[in-house]
């Protein structure tokens, strides 16, 4: 990043917050100290009002009469917002129906030029799911569930939440402190605590039927929480080494809970380690054809023999 645009990326990083320390900066625009340093010295010098706070937490403080000029997009940057509003096409995502606004105020902020180079992006480029004959098509598959804009909406001032869930015409309700909410494979997934049982779950947002905050009184302490959650943590059982190939695969496609650890700086090899519970069906299988998905590129160091004989399995069909 050239030093003019990383400045005014700095000054927009520091309007946008009420207080920011020289290693927030360091850490955030990866440079040194030095370099920090000089940097809000020049943004300073330009007037932006920042008030130095003395001691070992110390930082900068940002005065309320912001200096900074209307918000101006580069072409790259517009582009790729008008893009990243194409690609939201059928992805069943909160606040689908407000994407045609938003798409209609980004144009009313850009130069002419601009939007006849949108215009023309918007013609030529076709993503995964989108009806050539009407790019701009809702079908009511594409919609999330009704229920998942009322979760996000709570989820924004409460995270303890009382769920109800439909499922096989059976009604039930769990106490839960809500982990992450996460799409996977065309569905909304609530990873969660629940506070009775006392371990985490999985829970499809489309099973549920009402959700409403936790009463106070009854509420664990998330530091409690999540010391309960490290003591549950699950014995490794799979170890794998990942070559180029492998680690190119992972990034296209792996499970939520799995992650890797590069071992090399260019991060074209990588050590993954995880658990697996060989007693759920679901889970065995889906690791079973990930591991044929990420190819012959990998080191075997540790595997449940339940997932060795699955790959077996599999590989026999297909290749006696």
């Amino acid at each position: 990043m050239k030093k003019v645009e990383r400045i005014n990326t700095i000054m927009r990083y520091i309007n946008n917050r009420s207080h920011f320390t020289i290693s927030e900066i360091m850490r955030e625009f990866n440079i040194s100290r030095s370099t920090a340093i000089r940097d809000i010295r020049e943004i300073e010098a330009m007037g932006m009002p920042l008030v130095a706070e003395v001691g070992r937490d110390g930082g900068y403080s940002v005065m309320s009469n912001s200096v900074l000029p209307v918000v101006r997009f580069t072409d790259n940057e517009v582009k790729a917002l008008f893009i990243a509003f194409m690609a939201t096409r059928n992805q069943q995502l909160p606040y689908l129906k407000s994407r045609q606004s938003l798409a209609e105020k980004l144009l009313g902020l850009i130069s002419e030029n601009q939007q006849d180079d949108l215009v023309l992006l918007n013609q030529i480029l076709l993503f995964e799911g989108t009806n050539p004959n009407n790019p701009d098509l809702l079908e009511l598959s594409d919609l999330p569930d009704p229920m998942l804009e009322k979760l996000i909406q709570i989820l924004l001032s409460d995270s303890y939440l009382w769920i109800t869930t439909k499922e096989e015409k059976v009604i039930k309700s769990y106490p839960i402190y809500l982990l992450h909410l996460y799409h996977e494979k065309s569905h909304w997934l609530i990873e969660g605590f629940d506070l009775k049982e006392e371990k985490k779950k999985i829970f499809p947002v489309d099973h549920l039927t009402n959700v409403e905050p936790y009463p106070a009184k009854k509420r664990v302490s998330k530091k409690k929480i999540l010391e309960k959650l490290s003591k549950q943590e699950e014995i490794i059982n799979l170890v794998l080494e990942l070559g180029p190939q492998a680690v190119a695969q992972f990034k296209k496609h792996h499970p939520l809970k799995i992650s890797i650890a590069y071992t090399n700086p260019y991060q074209t090899t990588a050590i993954i380690k995880t658990f697996v519970n060989v007693h759920n069906s679901e889970e065995l299988t889906e690791i079973t054809n990930w591991l044929l998905f990420l190819g012959g590129d990998i080191k075997v160091r540790e595997m449940p023999k339940k997932v060795l004989e699955g790959l077996q399995e599999i590989l026999f069909l297909y290749c006696p």
